[in-house]
């Protein structure tokens, strides 16, 4: 069967025009879906079907549910008590705050699952603070902003979803088991450059606490934290599904927040409900639009074009996983995480799985490789939010960044390479 160069131009190369003139991502999926359609004959309510079709699965509803947990969680303080959890653990270590903001990370980006939404929340004052206590902004800003990607990683993570759809339904509880080594790894490895960095530069220590403060800190953010526990926990059992988890997840956060706490008034909930619908909105469309568009990628061949050009270099499991890192790393600087998971994962899925990756492995690399594109320019969303919130050029952020980035690039390395890593708890709970 040969392959119709036309109607790949017209599908990739409408939607790459459609992007440079600064078209919403599902309106240029959506007419470049429509042109190549007419195109190729094909019926009208094809992108009706297909529309549907992308939405029609359970595992969608959790996220909703997600989004909703992580935006009351950040509106309601619980950024701010992980916070000072984390300099009582870590705030007595050279450069202990910094070395407490990828704690902080850590912890959050279990309860928010965004890089994004860790970047504006832990960073609006913590970036201050640490210009404050004689931290370089740019050095403020890259462990904000590296540190953040841990939440694309540790459970929840509504990027896994997306992933769990794309490829075909894999179980959200085997990812979400995949992630918290890597994730763990990740913020370690970042740790270590920050305490490198500490010892050259002369940081200082921060958080001095006795024991009765340190508990009393520790005992005000387990109840927040909880949510984690009811998140994983549930799923792991097999108590709830992740949808079901997600929701008993929502009703404990607001208790939290309204009842607990008192950080959120009643209009602050509402004015919550409406912004996480605006970002659900956004999403679906996104879903709904890619799903029209993964169809006619397989319809016009694209995966097997891809793999046969791959494969025309090399068929070394290695080179492999090398050109496809360097491709997800390329794009990832260009465009946004959610939706290339979405288009890419039907793509890239086939030719590693030739070559032995689990999709479950695959699964992490993904997301890992596209989470370091959210920290770099030209469109890392995570780096011009850290930028912004620190009041620094996108460029001097980016300059120091450099230290970061590659013990990224080392975790991913060692991902790519080393299935143990993120398929050992996986494997464990099979």
């Amino acid at each position: 069967m040969s392959i119709d160069w036309i109607g790949i131009s017209l599908l990739l190369g409408g939607f790459l025009g459609l992007m440079i003139l600064r078209i919403p991502i599902a309106f240029s999926l959506g007419l470049s879906s429509l042109v190549t359609i007419v195109y190729l004959g094909l019926p009208p309510l094809v992108i009706a079907q297909r529309m549907v079709n992308g939405l029609n699965s359970f595992t969608f509803l959790a996220v909703p549910f997600f989004i909703l947990v992580g935006n009351i969680m950040t509106e309601g303080g619980i950024s701010d008590k992980l916070v000072r959890v984390s300099d009582v653990l870590v705030g007595r270590v050279r450069g202990g705050l910094a070395q407490g903001n990828v704690v902080a990370s850590t912890l959050f980006g279990g309860i928010s699952g965004s890089s994004v939404a860790d970047v504006a929340s832990i960073g609006s004052f913590l970036i201050p603070a640490m210009k404050r206590n004689g931290y370089p902004p740019g050095y403020s800003v890259a462990v904000t902003v590296t540190s953040s990607v841990q939440g694309v990683l540790i459970p929840p993570s509504q990027n896994m979803i997306y992933y769990a759809l794309a490829a075909g339904g894999l179980p959200i509880s085997t990812l979400f088991l995949a992630g918290y080594i890597p994730g763990l790894l990740l913020g370690l490895s970042l740790m270590i450059i920050c305490y490198a960095i500490a010892r050259r530069d002369g940081h200082p220590r921060s958080g001095a606490y006795n024991l009765g403060e340190g508990l009393r800190i520790l005992g005000d953010a387990v109840i927040g934290l909880f949510t984690i526990v009811i998140i994983i926990g549930g799923i792991l059992t097999g108590v709830f599904t992740a949808t079901e988890s997600a929701a008993v997840a929502v009703v404990y956060a607001l208790g939290v927040t309204v009842f607990w706490y008192r950080s959120l008034s009643m209009p602050a909930v509402l004015r919550i409900l409406s912004g996480s619908l605006s970002t659900l909105a956004v999403v679906t469309a996104i879903i709904m639009t890619s799903a029209v568009f993964g169809f006619l990628l397989s319809y016009l061949r694209v995966p097997a074009v891809l793999a046969n050009a791959i494969f025309s270099v090399s068929s070394e499991p290695v080179f492999i996983l090398l050109a496809v890192n360097v491709l997800l790393l390329v794009l990832g600087m260009l465009m946004d995480m959610g939706v290339l998971i979405l288009l890419l994962t039907p793509i890239l899925l086939p030719i590693v799985t030739k070559v032995g990756v689990d999709p479950i492995q695959f699964g992490i690399i993904m997301i890992l490789n596209l989470g370091i594109g959210l920290c770099t320019p030209p469109v890392g969303v995570s780096l011009l939010v850290g930028s912004s919130i620190g009041r620094i050029k996108l460029e001097k952020a980016a300059r120091s960044m450099l230290p970061f980035y590659l013990a990224m690039l080392v975790v991913l390395f060692l991902t790519t390479y080393i299935p143990a890593i993120s398929m050992t708890l996986p494997n464990l709970m099979r």
